[in-house]
């Protein structure tokens, strides 16, 4: 039983024992100069995992997509993606600061541009207008209450973009919870797109880190980036010695969270001002609406009052995040907790 039931995100997650023990003992070696065994282990597996001919260890998500946009694309170019996707919103607007390119949102129903709609954005070649560099999808959606698309859906409208000679890079922080909810390999993934980040340190545990994967080229490129972003790190075999673990001991478990977050999720069905979309809660997220004046606030107030820990995603959204350090005894705290509350309204 935790003291504390948090949910405001599976970042909070808790290296498990065998990874502590197993950083505690890693074989390092300098990394910048290519030298750490333990990192060339992870970046090797996490390659094969999708496929692919060749990985890059970076120290987070957000790392890892800036340093795929700054390879992938030239300054001035224009980057296709989601309205509400994470490499747009969540990340201080590192595409504009960086990479000097501009983005192109798109609204979606789920989180996905369809292919008519990727097809209508891929700009035409016209001397006023900027070349189109990049699609970038994300999967699992975060905003979009972790949602997750088929390899067939990413491929669909990938084949779109690369008609177009348009490169394709999958967000995918949470794409093993999309491999666990949709029972689909990692490497059905991997062909979909051209290069894939994934995080290590969500719902896999490991304290730091996140894998760039591609071809071989790209990684030396994008390897050049991440060193001129200051991410060059020396003895990080200490950290990947974790992500192996992580990849290898941790996706499995992530059903758990699944089943979890679908609890929560069907408890708060018919709460007074709550309101839930069951068909969207696929993975360990749980987004909803509060309808009432400042609720989402109140929520999150009363829950932490109560040692339960919620996440305003804005005035009248709430999000929860189940993970590896909530139970189903800590689930049910939370839906008492927002029982009582939403009961008082």
């Amino acid at each position: 039983m935790h003291d504390i039931v948090d949910l405001r995100s599976d970042t909070l997650t808790t290296p498990t024992p065998e990874m502590r023990a197993a950083m505690a003992a890693a074989e390092v070696g300098d990394d910048v100069w290519e030298e750490d065994p333990t990192v060339q282990r992870l970046e090797a597996r996490a390659a094969e995992r999708f496929g692919k001919e060749a990985g890059l260890f970076v120290a987070s998500g957000t790392m890892g997509n800036q340093v795929a946009v700054l390879t992938h694309t030239q300054p001035g170019q224009e980057v296709i993606c989601d309205a509400d996707a994470h490499i747009m919103s969540y990340e201080v607007a590192g595409i504009a600061r960086l990479s000097l390119c501009q983005t192109r949102a798109l609204p979606t129903e789920r989180g996905l541009p369809t292919p008519e709609q990727v097809r209508a954005a891929i700009r035409p070649p016209n001397i006023h207008i900027p070349v189109t560099g990049l699609l970038a999808v994300e999967n699992t959606h975060n905003r979009h209450s972790g949602v997750a698309f088929t390899p067939e859906e990413l491929a669909a409208v990938a084949a779109v973009a690369r008609e177009h000679g348009v490169p394709v890079h999958l967000d995918g922080a949470r794409i093993f919870n999309a491999c666990v909810a949709l029972g689909r390999d990692a490497g059905e993934y991997g062909r979909a797109v051209d290069t894939v980040q994934f995080c290590l340190s969500k719902g896999l545990a490991a304290p730091v880190g996140s894998l760039i994967v591609g071809p071989r080229a790209f990684i030396s490129r994008a390897r050049r980036m991440r060193k001129m972003l200051g991410g060059g790190m020396r003895q990080v075999g200490v950290l990947a010695a974790a992500g192996l673990i992580a990849l290898e001991k941790m996706v499995d478990r992530l059903a758990d969270d699944h089943r979890n977050a679908r609890r929560l999720a069907e408890a708060l069905v018919g709460l007074p001002h709550i309101r839930v979309d069951l068909s969207r809660v696929q993975t360990n997220i749980v987004i909803f609406q509060v309808d009432r004046t400042g609720g989402a606030a109140l929520l999150v107030e009363g829950c932490k009052a109560r040692k339960v820990k919620v996440h305003a995603i804005g005035p009248t959204s709430i999000r929860c995040v189940t993970h590896k350090d909530v139970d189903t005894e800590d689930v049910d705290r939370a839906i008492s907790a927002i029982r009582e509350i939403a009961g008082s309204w």
